[in-house]
């Protein structure tokens, strides 16, 4: 940006009078290195950064990042909550909803005012060490959440088609390699693609609500409480779904192009990010929900809750197609088969994202998917239970939430990181107390497993 002093060395032959006062400085172009989009980010008009168009411009990583909050493993937490517990536990999926619209705005926050993402942050300001102990476990929780995409994406296969699961991962898997090309030099086509699968998964469970009325007295179901130690672990398994640990440190990457921005400008942005951020994850929350109401609607009250009649994606779909019709079940598989082919691409984008913030390096994603493909893979040729999988998948994710959550909360703390984007004192507190919270249920689901 040039100086202001620079004006008022001008030659004399131009008289003050006669020079516009209120000539714009030329915007400082951010350096290059700021990110994948920072070329996109130099290229979108100025009008964009304001008022509906800067939410518009938002929406896209939004809805990139909302997607691993419907993947295949709230498909098996949420509806073997309904079917276990009919609607007892509505209120966890509220809450976590509420607490990842929260995160993700701190992930989104971090990114905007640093220029860097939480893994770059991490390197960065914490010891080798730690480094690399939170670099392992943030690798273990994209595997976790490759075996819960991959694993769904190949049950729905089979559901529709009569696929055998491994041949069908396979499927799954080439085609979350034709949606990693598209990104991110093609982000906008990556982010359309991404959002349409989310509208797919929305209209099947809206169908299904519709058929069964699944919302009816549904709203008892937000008083919170539990049935049992049980439903503590289904909870766990739930926020574990639901609060998604690899799409914070994506999110971070995704905002991270407006890091050389001006203050006023990245005030801007976040405003808008905000907003975006409430309609994508409250689109995402809403599918949730509508989960566990229609597995509820649908399956609860047939059986005592501890019954294992509706346990398993095969029994839900075909539970559905008997209770409400061939149509609910086809709107069942559909929407599972987008969930995981839409959730398997952004878990690789986020793998990459990881492994270069936490080591700089960087592998192609090809070959990153590849080698992902093998505990699923793994999996379904052992023949372990996808629907058991995926619910244990979940309960790993919850598991490594406070990991990033911690991290993130203490560096949107910091001035010295964040300058005048600091968190608020009640912001931290709120962060601090989300943490610790998904930290306890944690502890306790392991003092259950190990004392029986």
């Amino acid at each position: 940006m040039l100086d202001p002093r620079q004006h008022q060395k001008a030659p004399p032959a131009a008289p003050p009078v006669t020079a516009p006062a209120s000539n714009p400085a030329p915007a400082a172009s951010p350096p290059a290195g700021a990110g994948p989009d920072t070329g996109a980010e130099r290229r979108t008009p100025a009008r964009r950064h304001s008022g509906p168009w800067a939410v518009v411009a938002m929406l896209g990583p939004a809805f990139v990042v909302s997607v691993a909050y419907v993947d295949p493993g709230n498909f098996a937490t949420n509806m073997t909550a309904g079917a276990r517990y009919g609607t007892l536990l509505l209120w966890v999926i509220a809450l976590a909803n509420v607490v990842a619209i929260f995160v993700q705005y701190l992930a989104c926050k971090v990114g905007v005012a640093t220029g860097r993402d939480l893994p770059e942050l991490c390197r960065e300001h914490t010891p080798r060490p730690v480094c690399r102990v939170l670099w392992v476990q943030a690798e273990l929780v994209a595997m976790a959440t490759d075996l819960a995409e991959f694993v769904g994406g190949a049950v729905a296969l089979y559901l529709l088609f009569g696929i055998p699961l491994v041949p069908a991962a396979f499927i799954v898997g080439a085609v979350s390699l034709v949606l990693l090309a598209l990104a991110p030099e093609g982000r906008r086509r990556f982010e359309m693609v991404i959002a349409g699968f989310l509208l797919v998964i929305l209209a099947g469970f809206l169908y299904q609500s519709l058929r069964t009325d699944s919302w009816s007295g549904a709203l008892a179901g937000l008083r919170p409480r539990f049935a049992d130690t049980q439903s503590v672990l289904l909870t766990t398994g739930m926020v574990g779904a639901t609060v998604m640990p690899h799409v914070i440190y994506l999110h971070s990457s995704l905002s991270r192009r407006y890091g050389h921005a001006s203050a006023a400008r990245k005030r801007l942005v976040l405003r808008a990010n905000r907003t975006a951020i409430l309609i994508a994850l409250g689109i995402a929350g809403l599918v949730n929900a509508t989960m566990l109401t229609v597995a509820a609607a649908a399956f609860h009250g047939e059986r005592s809750p501890r019954s294992a009649g509706y346990e398993t994606l095969e029994q839900f779909h075909h539970g559905l197609g008997t209770a409400i019709g061939a149509g609910a079940a086809l709107a069942f598989a559909l929407a599972l088969l987008a969930s995981g082919l839409a959730s398997s691409g952004v878990g690789t984008y986020a793998g990459q994202v990881i492994m270069r913030g936490f080591l700089r390096r960087r592998i192609p994603l090809t070959l990153r998917r590849l080698i992902t493909m093998g505990p699923p893979l793994t999996v379904l040729a052992l023949g372990v239970d996808p629907t058991q999988a995926l619910v244990l998948s979940q309960v790993v994710l919850s598991f490594g939430i406070p990991f990033a959550l911690i991290p993130l909360v203490v560096f949107t703390a910091r001035r010295d990181v964040m300058g005048p984007l600091v968190n608020r004192s009640v912001t931290t507190a709120l962060g601090a107390t989300a943490a610790l919270a998904i930290t306890g249920l944690n502890l306790f689901l392991v003092q259950d497993v190990l004392l029986g």
